[in-house]
């Protein structure tokens, strides 16, 4: 038995996932750090065990109604862990944030500051006080009625509208509206309503016009098509809807890219007239503290804001000093983490990954609780080598005010400044699950069989690779977006490009945006305007025949989704089981090995495998299905098997034992080869999309994209290919990519990995920092000539790189 002041958590017989039977003892008040390859297990040890006991003990001493959800939530698959404080898990998370989310939003700075002016701001004489709700532009209460709370209002004109006035409506005049059937029924209704739809625009009369392109009328007309030869098409009712409310329903409504894009070239946006962009009411625009608005100071930048509290909140009142030391405590750890150029009013969807990651950071870490054990996920994912000096300085003060800090990382600069390191492995899947060593880091050295080693200590120096030439340059001029001010860039083609920078330093901005939104429109075959493409002038996009841009999106948002389903490659597997003796003598076709259609699925969890608990005062989780126990399908499927598998067992392998079960299968083999080319052997077949990180997401987009046989000149863009890759993951990953332009083809990549970037052939470093102190390119070249740029962050680290 194990004293009760035991400084260590010791976990005996985990067993989750790929574990296997692991004991393991891990110091209290240690930053900890669990390495190994992707798939090892080393989420299943920290997550899946140590966290999720944690979690089930608070679940057990709140209230019999949460001891009553326990089985459904289920526990790890573990004999007994001792010495385990509370925990806190921070996870990474890569939803998509809202136009209403901001910097304000996400730290919940804004709510402070809002009751720093509902209580201590200075109000008009006879006013009355209001509220903090008053001061939020997402309320109803404080949104200015305008604009909603948005600040900007979307207009539109008939030049816009209609660019070439010369045509007639039925020669397409009215540009703004949709192809195909839907824009050739919004002609036939005009039409039947009587207008002249064959006559020149310019030529119809002004009130004409007018009602065609601006009324908020809907009228319903029968409409008689022309018959074409041999096809009887009836009458029908159809609905008039003007090209403005078209195209502001479309911008506000669609969750297509494409036709949001599209719309956008029909719109000018400018600030409210009423509220001049403040997104409030009148009334709480009145309020001032230190003699500005709410609006002012969301739009300082933090350090800023940080210096202008100061002064103010000094020799005020009890509560004004009250809440701006709040504020000034809570802003202080957001600028610790390299923010204080951000403003409170900053989107949140203008953010780097990078950046948003540290705010959510940044906000769990101004709790100020003590004793408890931190699970962090690759905190380190998505900055910069000079951002994660800052989150280590971070680190190191949450275990110095008395916590555990248990990570999972890659990044071996983390690796090096932990004190106790777990690395589990050898290899992921079926062939991981132990842990190899649990001591100082440098006792790792002395563990021939961990993939880690080598990278930890610089074992193998990076072989010296040939430097391609470009076959041609991609030119824009004048880059104008966000952060992005002015700049002239060059993207070579035929060889490997890394762009580089700081978090938040325009590098998405300018290739997920400006050069893939520029390529995007010539291979839709539009001519746009400046304001879309956010650049002067483009040249050299001749030479591309197609654009793949791969991102970190996930492939889906429910358990339904996973990797077989997303590659295509169950489709193939579906006609396997179809084929087989016990499937055609009950006259089941593929569809019945389909989870998401009735008939074969299970109908409790829909073929989900997983049911939604609601734990009312916690978030919903999901939970085996009790029916099926996470099989997804009814018993009378699971009796048909191929080569002694069911279905639900063959999507419980793991791509690696697929490739050999698939063996001579072409139609699966293909799928699975490219999934093992990309590093994702170790993930199941089944895996729900749920569980998927945003690397691991774009990966399997990337094994989708390479099944497809490949035409013309391909340029990829990706966006941190490497997050949440292990070092040796990212040699497999980076031949791929490499093998890609050695087949001709151009590969651009958004990347903070310097050995990634030291294997380029061209590097564009942008900073020197980042939000206004950024959006310039420092630095261009050959990773050598960048190495020793004056003026570049990314040079110190670049030339580190360069020497190992």
């Amino acid at each position: 038995m194990h004293s009760p002041h035991d400084p260590y958590v010791r976990v005996r017989g985990a067993r989750e996932h790929n574990l296997k039977n692991v004991r393991v003892d891990i110091p209290r008040d240690t930053l900890t750090v669990f390495t190994g390859v992707s798939g090892s297990g080393k989420s299943s040890l920290a997550f899946g065990t140590i966290y999720a006991e944690a979690q089930r003990r608070y679940f057990e001493s709140v209230a019999p109604y949460a001891r009553r959800l326990i089985h459904q939530v289920g526990a790890p698959a573990v004999g007994e862990i001792t010495g385990l404080p509370p925990a806190v898990s921070l996870e990474q998370r890569r939803s998509a944030p809202g136009a209403r989310s901001s910097v304000g939003t996400v730290t919940t700075l804004s709510n402070s500051l809002r009751m720093l002016f509902s209580r201590a701001g200075d109000y008009p004489p006879g006013a009355e006080r209001l509220d903090s709700d008053s001061f939020s532009p997402n309320t109803a209460v404080g949104a200015c009625p305008e604009c909603h709370g948005l600040g900007r209002i979307h207009r539109t004109d008939e030049e816009l509208l209609v660019p070439d006035p010369s045509l007639s409506i039925r020669e397409g005049a009215i540009a703004a509206w949709p192809g195909a059937w839907q824009g050739k029924n919004l002609r036939d209704v005009l039409d039947a309503l009587g207008h002249d739809v064959d006559r020149p625009w310019r030529e119809l009369p002004a009130k004409d016009r007018e009602w065609i392109l601006f009324t908020d009328e809907q009228p319903v007309v029968t409409v008689h098509p022309v018959r074409d030869a041999g096809r009887i098409q009836r009458p029908y009712q159809g609905t008039y809807m003007s090209a403005r409310r078209y195209v502001l329903h479309t911008f506000a409504d669609t969750r297509s890219r494409t036709l949001r894009a599209k719309a956008e070239r029909f719109l000018t946006s400018a600030p409210c007239p009423v509220c001049g962009g403040s997104r409030l009411r009148p009334e709480a625009m009145a309020v001032t503290f230190a003699g500005r608005t709410i609006a002012e100071l969301a739009g300082l930048p933090l350090s800023a804001l940080a210096e202008m509290l100061s002064g103010a909140g000094a020799g005020g009142e009890e509560t004004a000093r009250v809440l701006t030391g709040d504020l000034l405590a809570r802003i202080g750890t957001v600028t610790e983490l390299g923010l204080g150029y951000l403003s409170l009013d900053r989107t949140a969807p203008t953010l780097s990954s990078g950046e948003l990651q540290r705010l959510r950071l940044a906000t769990q870490l101004r709790s100020g609780l003590f004793g408890v054990v931190y699970v962090l996920d690759e905190p380190s994912a998505g900055l910069h080598p000079a951002d994660t000096e800052a989150l280590l300085g971070v680190l190191g003060r949450l275990k110095e005010a008395g916590n555990s800090v248990f990570v999972v990382e890659h990044q071996m600069d983390v690796v090096r400044r932990a004190d106790w390191l777990v690395d589990v492995g050898p290899l992921a899947g079926e062939h991981g699950g132990r842990v190899l060593h649990s001591g100082p880091p440098a006792g790792l050295a002395e563990v021939p069989e961990s993939a880690t080693r080598r990278f930890l200590f610089d074992e193998d120096p990076a072989p010296v690779r040939e430097t391609r030439a470009p076959s041609g340059w991609i030119r824009l001029t004048g880059v104008e977006r966000h952060n992005v001010r002015g700049v002239d860039a060059a993207f070579p083609l035929g060889v490997f490009t890394a762009v580089t920078g700081v978090s938040g330093s325009g590098k998405s901005t300018l290739v997920g945006q400006v050069l893939a939104g520029v390529l995007a429109d010539r291979q839709a075959g539009d001519e746009p305007g400046p304001d879309e493409r956010y650049c002067a002038a483009a040249t050299g996009l001749e030479a591309v025949d197609r654009l793949v841009q791969v991102d970190q999106k996930p492939i889906g948002r429910t358990p339904r989704s996973n990797l077989a389903t997303y590659t295509g490659l169950f489709d193939a597997v579906r006609k396997l089981f179809a084929r087989t003796e016990a499937a055609r003598e009950r006259g089941y076709g593929a569809g019945r090995f389909s989870f998401n259609v009735s008939g074969g699925r299970c109908e409790t969890c829909q073929g989900e495998g997983f049911v939604s608990v609601e734990l009312l005062f916690l978030p919903s989780t999901y939970a085996p299905c009790p029916d099926c126990h996470g099989a997804r399908y009814n018993p009378e499927t699971l009796d048909v098997t191929l080569d002694g598998l069911t279905i639900a067992q063959v999507l419980d392998l793991t791509v690696e034992s697929a490739a050999s079960f698939f063996a001579g299968t072409p139609a699966a083999e293909r799928a699975l080869t490219t999934l093992l080319d990309v590093g994702l052997g170790y993930l199941r077949l089944g895996q729900p999309a749920t569980e998927l990180s945003g690397g691991e997401a774009q990966r399997i987009k990337l094994a989708a994209e390479l099944q497809r046989t490949r035409r013309g000149h391909t340029l990829y863009l990706l966006d941190e290919p490497t997050t949440g890759l292990h070092p040796a993951d990212v040699e497999v990953l980076m031949r791929q990519l490499h093998s890609l332009v050695d087949a001709g083809s151009t590969v651009v990549v958004v990347e903070h990995d310097m050995a990634v970037v030291a294997g380029a052939d061209h590097v564009i470093d942008l900073g020197p920092e980042g939000g206004d102190r950024g959006g310039r390119i420092v630095a261009s070249g050959a990773p050598a000539e960048v190495a020793g740029a004056a003026g570049s962050r990314t040079a110190p680290y670049l030339a580190k790189a360069l020497r190992r």
